[in-house]
């Protein structure tokens, strides 16, 4: 049994105040990963979402889809947020895994950086913008 439900509504009322319940969630040996980190343990893998709270202005997960099989999981979200005044949202899904105690084992987050995050950006949006289209076939 997973506690996917309950993962989700955490994540959907996440705030600096509620971090302290992650290891609730979390194995001990959990490991995270997104396009940016790669850690492990539910102490590292709170510090990503301080970082989050402490570098963006109301961030916030909308929970999307989820399609649960045995032990796995996946989800579908947008992340909404604030960024030097200007609204940003990232759409993104996460792979959960969970151990036989129901707690992740594993969480995965699979979104692309350079289209959702970068190519946005005043400096290296255009040099990004400019080599997805270079890839981008032809529409006749």
């Amino acid at each position: 049994m997973t506690q996917l439900n309950e993962i989700l509504a955490w994540y959907g009322s996440l705030s600096p105040e509620t971090l302290a319940q992650l290891p609730a969630y979390y194995q001990a040996q959990a490991r995270f990963k997104d396009p940016f980190n790669d850690v492990i343990g539910p102490a590292a893998i709170a510090k990503i979402f301080e970082h989050m709270f402490a570098t963006t202005d109301n961030p916030r997960f909308v929970i999307e889809n989820t399609i649960e099989q045995g032990q796995q999981a996946f989800v579908t979200w947008v992340f909404h947020f604030h960024l030097n005044g200007q609204a940003y949202s990232i759409v993104g899904g996460s792979h959960f895994v969970f151990g036989d105690d129901g707690l992740v084992t594993l969480h995965r987050d699979y979104w692309d950086a350079a289209e959702e995050l970068l190519q946005k950006l005043p400096v290296v949006g255009a040099p990004i913008r400019w080599l997805r289209g270079k890839f981008k076939v032809p529409q006749t």
